[in-house]
């Protein structure tokens, strides 16, 4: 048994005023009641919230307080994430701290939530780190888990428990709970989804085991989510499968096809280029659907939309 235990904090995030002193106080309480937490994780975007005017170097003095509270408390740190100024680009930047208050790595957001983060700039390369005599963990940021493909490859990296901190204030949040879930138990790991509230989200911060079995789902105000995760519990499901079933990683190892779509080749993007660009849609937006202007006594064909009597622009 690898019995290790991470805590995930829900709290309420303001846009207005940074958070970091409020995140320290949530912090302090933690360990505190819990002092058995040796990890501890905030949602994305914590320490300044969603607006991008508080973006700094990496490093910087935001960063430097994480280090300092995670060296107090000789815990392992992801201070969820903030923007990073790099040059003339911003990055949505999160930082992974040991027990000693060193960054051991830092994960840019592969996947910014376009077109709605047309600010933020698009991170290349993946991260995962080791916690000695544990495992191997990931970093996963918010819309990055909508695409499967930054899950398998941290999984094809090695990593056992995927840490996903989130900032979803939608109504896509009960979507992202089946994809959370999709994600634990195609990759046979632990994946633990940490949202904020108020300006930060709108909660139901979720954890799931190996297996898919949801380990806690949480409520949509202030939540401390301190459990304890057996990583034997991974590699045993990666032996004899999920539940003693399916095995997909193997069956995906020793996949007998390439996927063409991932190699660029010509012609194997075709459709996804004809579904136009990468934009936020205006009012009255109609996918496939023009008004044909008639010819003589020809009937015009006549948008849907049109005939309920919506006039889109």
């Amino acid at each position: 048994m690898t019995p290790f235990a991470i805590a995930g904090i829900q709290m309420r995030i303001s846009a207005l005023q940074d958070n970091i002193l409020a995140m320290s106080h949530r912090l302090d309480i933690l360990m505190a009641r819990f002092p058995w937490v040796q990890m501890v994780m905030f949602s994305e975007l914590a320490p300044f919230g969603p607006l991008p005017g508080h973006a700094q170097p990496l490093p910087g003095p935001a960063e430097d307080a994480f280090r300092d509270m995670a060296a107090k408390h000789r815990i392992w740190l992801l201070p969820g994430s903030m923007f990073e100024l790099a040059g003339d680009l911003v990055y949505n930047t999160a930082s992974v701290i040991d027990p000693s208050g060193n960054v051991v790595g830092r994960y840019r957001k592969m996947f910014p939530f376009q077109p709605y983060e047309n600010h933020v700039a698009q991170g290349e390369d993946f991260l995962v780190f080791d916690v000695p005599e544990v495992g191997r963990f990931g970093v996963s940021i918010c819309y990055d888990m909508w695409f499967p493909e930054t899950s398998r490859t941290l999984v094809s990296m090695g990593a056992e428990v995927i840490l996903h901190p989130t900032m979803t204030d939608t109504i896509d949040r009960d979507v992202e709970l089946s994809i959370a879930r999709a994600t634990a138990v195609t990759n046979q790991c632990y994946f633990f989804d940490i949202n904020g509230v108020g300006d930060g989200g709108v909660g139901s911060s979720i954890i799931v085991g190996p297996a898919g079995y949801v380990i806690h789902q949480a409520g949509g105000g202030e939540e401390m989510i301190p459990v304890e995760i057996n990583l034997s519990r991974v590699r045993r499901e990666r032996e004899v499968g999920i539940r003693s079933l399916g095995q997909p990683l193997k069956s995906f190892r020793d996949r007998p096809v390439d996927f063409p779509v991932y190699q660029r080749i010509p012609g194997s993007e075709t459709y996804l280029q004809s579904l136009g660009p990468l934009t936020k849609p205006h009012r009255g937006s109609r996918a496939g659907l023009t008004e044909h202007v008639p010819v003589d006594d020809e009937v015009s064909e006549v948008p849907p939309a049109s005939i309920a009597g919506f006039v889109g622009d």
